[in-house]
């Protein structure tokens, strides 16, 4: 009888918690019916008002709807913020970088110190859209070497520009500003510079560019580049308006190179030869006459990897009014004096060596030289200018490095004032 009542006990439970259970089924989907009833609500609601928006967007006197700060491209940022501190022997011109050693009967062993961050860069790469067939890209970098007071630089732009890419095809177009098809190499050097005025020209300007690279053996790679330039000149009171602009024509640059390996487990090595061909036009207001004058140059450039720890570069040059290319130690025509009107020729080169990694720290050298046609300048003009360097980046950790750097300068006039300098430089950089 006792075990009778505990299994009525059990199945009268058993029954009443399946009551239950059920009955909380009953309120759960209740609840859920409502929910779902007001989720559908809210929808309806935003679709309206997404509806209301695109069309008040597109009236006449509506206000533009803001679109998104980032864009649903592919946008890297990159740079670095780079301290540079100098002392030099000797006058140097402009002295935050190094051009050239002003004249000695003029500036008798006149130090001087300077302290700048105006190196400082800051870049954007836009990568996309992508559709199998062409691929498109873009750059943009600034830095703050436009000029104004030493604690007041105002930014100048040093890349714009755009990149159509077909890969299968290794065919690309680049519009915009970007840096010279000639002479593409740079010494590794802390001098902001990079050899300009000593050896190393070639410079940034506005341009289109075509580029066709080739497949010539199994390891060999053939590249043709060429571009349409903005030809820039000269403003003053000789030429009257932008003498590159009144040509009232671009200047044309091209370069050939191969990329062949010269030793087993080493990089390619790549030898290039480039050249352009410009004219400007003076406007001389004095007697009424336009004077046309050419640009051109005729240029060679080496990249040769040694072994792991050795890799050198050059460049040399010859040409003719190349003060825009950052050849002729600045200078482009004469047009005062004896020699007025001339186009200065030049010629020149530069060598480096870069020497490591070794853990954390690496070495570079290296030495350049740009020599002016003494028969096309006047007396006082500049016809020499030679520079040797030396320096040492330490990496600090990933993304910081101090650099030092010692160099010589010697600056040799037509007539008196030759001159030299010693220049100790040391930076810290940190790269993002």
């Amino acid at each position: 009888m006792k075990n009778l009542q505990i299994l009525v006990s059990l199945i009268l439970l058993s029954n009443a918690g399946a009551a239950c259970l059920a009955a909380d089924n009953v309120d759960m989907a209740k609840k859920n019916a409502e929910l779902q009833q007001k989720v559908d609500k809210l929808d309806k609601e935003m679709a309206e008002l997404k509806k209301a928006v695109m069309q008040s967007g597109t009236s006449a006197d509506a206000q533009p709807v803001k679109k998104p700060v980032w864009s649903n491209l592919d946008i890297q940022l990159y740079g670095y913020i780079k301290l540079d501190a100098a002392y030099d022997s000797s006058r140097i011109d402009n002295g935050n970088y190094a051009k050239w050693v002003e004249r000695e009967n003029t500036y008798s062993n006149d130090d001087q110190f300077n302290m700048t961050a105006n190196e400082t860069r800051f870049g954007m790469l836009i990568n996309g859209p992508d559709d199998g067939v062409m691929k498109a890209s873009g750059r943009a970098e600034v830095d703050f070497y436009e000029g104004g007071d030493e604690n007041k630089a105002r930014l100048m732009m040093r890349h714009a520009y755009m990149t159509l890419d077909w890969p299968e095809d290794r065919f690309s177009i680049i519009a915009g500003q970007t840096s010279d098809v000639v002479s593409p190499l740079v010494p590794s050097t802390l001098n902001y510079s990079v050899g300009w005025w000593t050896g190393n020209i070639g410079y940034r300007r506005p341009q289109i560019r075509l580029t066709k690279q080739y497949d010539v053996g199994p390891k060999d790679d053939l590249k043709l580049e060429g571009a349409l330039a903005r030809t820039i000149g000269r403003t003053d009171a000789v030429a009257g308006t932008d003498s590159g602009e009144d040509s009232g024509l671009p200047t044309l640059q091209a370069r050939a190179s191969m990329s062949l390996p010269l030793f087993a487990g080493i990089e390619a090595s790549t030898v290039g030869a480039s050249g352009h061909i410009g004219q400007e036009e003076y406007d001389i207001a004095t007697d009424g006459r336009n004077k046309e004058f050419r640009s051109w140059s005729l240029n060679l450039d080496l990249t040769q990897p040694v072994n792991k720890w050795l890799s050198i570069k050059s460049e040399v040059f010859t040409g003719e009014n190349l003060s825009t290319y950052l050849g002729g130690i600045g200078q482009g025509v004469t047009t005062t004096g004896a020699n007025q009107y001339e186009e200065i020729g030049s010629k020149g080169g530069w060598i480096g060596a870069g020497l490591g990694p070794w853990d954390k720290t690496r070495f570079n050298v290296g030495l350049g030289m740009d020599e002016a046609e003494r028969g096309n300048v006047n007396d006082g003009a500049r016809t020499l200018n030679r520079s040797v360097f030396a320096n040492m980046f330490h990496s600090l950790n990933k993304n910081t490095e101090w650099a030092v750097e010692l160099s010589h300068w010697r600056t040799e006039y037509r007539g008196t004032g030759d001159a030299d300098s010693v220049r100790a430089q040391t930076s810290l950089i940190y790269k993002f």
